[in-house]
């Protein structure tokens, strides 16, 4: 004859449900505060002091003026008028006419930002701020020089020590940028080993239960 079968008590395991549920949003929210998913960026960017400022500000051109006082959104058709003019006068090499960008007082910073990709996307190589203005230009390119010999550089150095302390530099940056990343974070790691101890209790206290209970 069959064995008539028992039908079993169905068995949850609460904390491990708890931290299945909790974990992700616990993470989620931490990332969330501490800006984890933010991508930050730089700008390489130099502009020419007081005195050489002071000279360039003397050089005459004819100035094509944009006049942007909004937001990007709605200043964009005249961002892309600005960087098309921009482009063809580095191209055209023009050293009569110049650009002169105007920033109103309701000017938001992202199109601050966004003059200074147009002068790094173009290459432009000066643009002089004075004041609340931008003033971009072209100068005269040099005339050549026959009577100036030619240099030709030469590099003098031991190639294999110069390897070993560069690598050693970028070991220690990454251990840097671990730790960093470590102290950063410290509370994921401190909720995620009381979440493993609230469970390894539970499961312990679960399996004495079970023997009590065969017993």
């Amino acid at each position: 004859m069959i064995a008539k079968r028992e039908k079993r008590k169905k068995i949850f395991y609460v904390p491990g449900m708890i931290s299945l549920v909790l974990i992700p949003l616990f993470c989620f929210y931490h990332f969330y505060k501490v800006d984890a998913f933010k991508i930050e960026g730089s700008i390489d960017i130099s502009l020419p002091d007081s005195s050489q400022k002071e000279a360039l500000l003397a050089i005459k051109r004819n100035y094509h003026v944009f006049i942007l006082n909004n937001t990007e959104d709605l200043e964009k058709p005249k961002l892309n008028d600005l960087q098309f003019a921009l482009r063809k006068m580095k191209r055209e090499h023009d050293t009569i006419n110049g650009i002169k960008i105007h920033l109103g007082n309701e000017m938001r910073y992202e199109v601050y930002i966004r003059l200074l990709d147009f002068f790094a996307i173009e290459k432009m190589p000066i643009f002089i701020q004075n004041d609340n203005d931008f003033l971009v230009f072209m100068m005269p390119k040099p005339k050549p020089r026959k009577d100036l010999k030619t240099i030709v550089p030469f590099t003098c150095s031991y190639g294999e020590v110069n390897r070993e302390y560069f690598l050693e530099q970028a070991r220690k940056r990454k251990l840097q940028h671990n730790l960093s990343l470590y102290k950063k974070n410290w509370i994921l790691f401190f909720a995620y080993f009381g979440i493993v101890l609230l469970n390894i209790f539970a499961l312990v206290k679960f399996n004495k239960n079970q023997n009590y209970n065969q017993k």
